[in-house]
């Protein structure tokens, strides 16, 4: 894939994560996203990863934006993650009833740390502040810092809204994009129904060629969170991540060649 960065969040094997990176190895998926919920973690991670040559692309991180002290612990999170050797810390952040001048502060204060440490915070899509392009416009207009950008979920979008779709949503933010999870749906809201790539509505072409024409090389990161009320067994869970990684990389190798 070159400099193209296709990733595969460990919990897209279910029940079955303890052959996440064995299972990625022999697919020939090179790089991964895990969680973080401490800075010690990051030490259990790298030992999981090395024997199988995996690098850690990105990872998700906890984030306390309800204080200015809790932004300040963000650095040790960050620390952590440049220790791992990503560049992403992936956020899911929702301001409820804290007044927005003070979150969007936080944030602002949570990129100059993380910026310091050579990492950018990709917020996930997730309402109050990131849930349709235009809410993250605003929410990054507001925050308005280079260290700080979006996480583009390509289900989640239907998933928190309606009457729109993913490449629509994705024209409004795509300069702030910093991560993208990789994830199918049957495009009803509200509705647990994560499949195969390629097997639900998300137009994945038009997604990576927008992307790719900017310049973004990825993280492009799967995240297969399944079907509500399925029992798949040990190989039917690698069979989908095995052939979501063969249609993702089949839509790259097509942009490339059509260049």
């Amino acid at each position: 894939m070159d400099d193209i960065i296709l990733a595969c969040n460990v919990y897209s094997y279910g029940r079955y994560r303890q052959r996440a990176f064995e299972h990625m190895q022999a697919t020939g998926i090179r790089y991964a996203e895990v969680s973080i919920g401490k800075p010690e973690d990051a030490d259990e991670w790298l030992k999981q990863v090395e024997p199988y040559g995996i690098h850690i692309s990105s990872v998700i991180c906890p984030c306390d934006v309800s204080s200015d002290e809790g932004a300040e612990s963000f650095a040790q999170i960050a620390r952590a993650v440049g220790r791992m050797g990503a560049k992403i810390a992936f956020i899911s952040v929702h301001a409820g009833e804290l007044p927005l001048p003070d979150v969007y502060r936080r944030l602002r204060r949570i990129g100059d740390i993380a910026g310091e440490l050579g990492v950018k915070v990709a917020m996930e899509t997730h309402p109050d502040l990131i849930t349709n392009g235009d809410v993250a416009s605003r929410t990054m207009q507001a925050i308005d810092h280079p260290n700080v950008g979006i996480n583009f979920d390509t289900a989640n979008i239907y998933y928190y809204n309606e009457g729109t779709d993913s490449v629509t949503e994705l024209r409004k933010i795509l300069p702030h994009v910093f991560s993208v999870h990789l994830k199918d749906t049957n495009g009803k809201p509200r509705t647990w129904y994560f499949p195969t790539l390629g097997q639900g509505v998300v137009d994945f072409p038009e997604i990576f060629r927008l992307l790719l024409e900017r310049g973004f090389r990825g993280p492009f990161t799967m995240e297969l969170e399944g079907i509500e009320g399925e029992n798949l067994s040990e190989q039917e869970q690698l069979e989908r991540v095995a052939q979501s990684y063969a249609y993702a990389t089949r839509i790259v190798e097509g942009w490339k060649a059509s260049r």
